[in-house]
């Protein structure tokens, strides 16, 4: 494990509702919040839903197929897609001690240049949630409107960095309202705290999840760093199989045999995506006086294909 004070998701408190202690008045005000964002449709079919995007020259890719995509070519200043995306709004913590409050302000979050743009500020709201917090910022998903078993998922970026920067790019199983966290699975694909030389790539699951995720540290080559240019991020995952990439560089594979003895392997049903930029939290640790605001998380696409012949979804388990 590279980072013992990494994040306990926020997906977490759907697990802490159903054990141990009754929360405080302000976590139970969070728990109630996270549990009603992550009510949405689920799949209709094995694969998952979503509209299935054309391949062009510049997606395609030999051996897969495109699945889905957002170039964010939308004209400057507009919205990302909603029938691509939702919101997850609030400054509740997300159950980290996280100190942002996520928004769908255009000042947050936008589409410019081609790119999307996710830019965390230092300036005080109170969400319509009550939580008054110092920063803002944005998180988008996919849930309720894609969610894919298996394939090629890719995220070409350029990362903000300094003391209490944390933007990710990960993916969450379609069935965490139902199944909860972190029974549901989750993929980071990657994550970075503030450092631009390094990442960070981690599975979460039952049994090895917050401070016992199976996560891998990855030092970018020499005069590589996260915020000088764009590189792609990214995951090929298969049955029994989970591959994590920067640019063409194989960071890490996970199979079940990485797992703890008699754990469950939550990777064989659909996922869906997630981008966020999060500012503090226990983790990362709080910005300082060095901390530079505005920041911004560019985004300049996000991909995700299938193999020519993907194997079937195994039943669920």
């Amino acid at each position: 494990m590279e980072h013992g004070g990494r994040r306990c998701p926020p997906y977490l408190a759907l697990l802490r509702m159903k054990t141990t202690e009754p929360p405080s008045r302000s976590n139970g005000r969070a728990l109630l919040r996270t549990g009603l964002l992550l009510l949405g449709s689920l799949p209709a079919s094995p694969w998952g839903v979503g509209q299935v995007a054309a391949p062009s020259e510049q997606s395609a890719k030999p051996g897969w197929q495109l699945a889905w995509s957002d170039e964010f070519h939308g004209a400057n200043g507009t919205a990302v897609d909603a029938s691509k995306w939702s919101f997850d709004l609030g400054g509740g913590g997300y159950g980290n001690h996280e100190l942002e409050t996520y928004t769908d302000h255009r000042t947050n979050i936008e589409q410019r240049d081609g790119h999307l743009v996710i830019t965390a500020r230092k300036e005080d709201l109170t969400g319509a949630d009550g939580f008054a917090r110092s920063y803002t910022s944005a998180r988008i998903k996919t849930q309720g409107r894609f969610a894919q078993a298996y394939g090629r998922f890719e995220a070409r970026m350029q990362l903000p960095v300094g003391k209490g920067i944390w933007p990710a790019f990960w993916l969450l199983g379609e069935d965490v309202a139902s199944a909860g966290w972190p029974r549901c699975g989750e993929i980071d694909i990657m994550e970075e705290i503030g450092d631009p030389s390094t990442v960070y790539s981690t599975l979460h699951g039952p049994g090895y999840s917050g401070g016992h995720a199976i996560s891998a540290k990855f030092p970018l080559p020499a005069g590589e760093t996260t915020n000088s240019g764009f590189h792609v991020y990214a995951v090929e995952w298969a049955p029994n199989d989970i591959k994590f990439f920067f640019d063409d560089r194989l960071i890490v594979e996970r199979t079940p045999a990485d797992l703890p003895p008699g754990a469950h392997w939550a990777y064989d049903h659909p996922f869906f995506v997630i981008l966020n930029f999060a500012v503090g939290g226990d983790w990362p640790g709080n910005p300082d006086a060095s901390t530079a605001f505005p920041q911004q998380m560019l985004v300049d696409y996000v991909r995700v294909y299938r193999r020519d012949s993907s194997p079937a979804v195994p039943a669920p388990r």
